[in-house]
């Protein structure tokens, strides 16, 4: 009603104070530059031009500011989450609660769908490429993916959806990673390839709903997303604030880890830490757990090929990408298969079972 609509306008007006002040404008306290878009102001230095009038009062006019700007990672990542609990601050944006599926689930089972770098947003051409791509196909290809690992999974009662990093193709709005500034071929507006993006993940997540009680989801953060990985878990988790059904690992760290039963599987995107380090940082990060279980994995992406192999006390797995080629990869000579996974854990045994979909099962 009345109350909840004042609620919303005094909630934005602060946001906005707020944000305003970060970027240098607040009249009230004598801040009148404006930062630039994303950053924050550490100081000012403002001078005033004091003159005397006629009735022999001091009147002070500022000439000239000086602001003094910084953003940290960890308010960059704020900036991100503010942002989104404004998007879906409209209770209608939320997603209502979802039945449960009637089907009959075992406790037994964990059911991991793995998402290798799926670069929404690249852009290419066939004629340089030799495959055209871009959002629409590349949604199709997720989702459908998605949609038929579904289908051949066993109803175990709890799934794991991992985004191995490089959900989006660019970070930025100038198409460039955050990091090295690398050009990237991207399709459309970066707008509309993150709602693409959003709604496809939000497929995605809704196919594992109608399969199985409990959905936890993992978006790692790749070198092509560091920004957009953090938006797109806020984003969903402010959706599916409805539905506990649904959860989130929230973290901002590079390294995420789920424990099932005797599995402790680790999501690291593959670009921080080199696989021969990763048994060593999973015990570090998880020494009860790794005292606990018996069967580790990490699950990592990056390199778009499929690797496997053992380090001590765990196994390493890289995977590969549903995205055509763009044209740096292409003149790169890179030409690794695509396809995606689930794969069927026991809570004693670990691995017990996988389904693959190749991308021309899927087209």
């Amino acid at each position: 009603g009345d109350v909840y609509k004042r609620q919303v306008v005094n909630q934005s007006m602060r946001r906005l104070k707020q944000q305003a002040i970060k970027r240098g404008w607040s009249p009230e306290h004598d801040m009148t530059e404006a930062a630039p878009e994303g950053y924050h102001v550490k100081g000012t230095s403002t001078l005033y031009r004091v003159s005397t009038d006629e009735d022999g009062e001091e009147r002070k006019q500022e000439v000239l500011q000086w602001v003094k700007t910084n953003i940290t990672q960890e308010e960059r990542y704020q900036l991100l989450i503010e942002a989104a609990e404004d998007a879906f601050m409209d209770p209608q944006l939320r997603v209502e609660e979802i039945p449960p599926p009637e089907t009959i689930a075992t406790s037994d089972l964990l059911t991991v769908y793995p998402m290798g770098d799926p670069h929404i947003g690249m852009y290419a051409w066939a004629e340089e490429a030799g495959e055209d791509f871009d959002v629409k196909i590349a949604e199709h290809d997720l989702v459908t993916a998605m949609t038929r690992l579904v289908e051949c999974a066993p109803a175990s009662e709890k799934a794991l959806i991992v985004n191995v990093g490089d959900f989006f193709h660019s970070d930025t709005m100038d198409n460039r990673t955050s990091r090295s500034g690398h050009a990237l071929d991207v399709d459309t507006r970066w707008a509309n390839v993150l709602y693409v993006g959003i709604r496809a993940m939000r497929s995605c997540i809704e196919a594992a709903l109608r399969k199985h009680q409990q959905v936890h989801v993992i978006n790692e953060i790749g070198n092509h997303d560091d920004h957009t990985a953090i938006m797109l878990t806020a984003a969903l988790d402010m959706a599916y604030e409805n539905n506990p059904r649904v959860t989130f690992d929230k973290s901002p760290s590079y390294f995420h880890y789920y424990r099932f039963g005797k599995v402790l599987i680790g999501v690291h995107h593959g670009d921080k830490a080199k696989p021969e380090r990763l048994g060593g940082i999973m015990a570090a990060d998880k020494a009860e757990e790794w005292g606990d279980t018996v069967r580790r994995y990490w699950y990592t992406g990056h390199i778009h090929t499929r690797n496997v192999f053992e380090v001590p006390g765990c196994e390493v797995e890289s995977f590969r990408t549903l995205a055509a080629k763009d044209s740096w990869t292409a003149s790169m000579g890179y030409r690794s298969g695509r396809d995606m996974y689930c794969i069927v854990h026991h809570k004693d045994y670990g691995e017990i079972e996988r389904h693959r979909k190749d991308i021309l099962m899927i087209r």
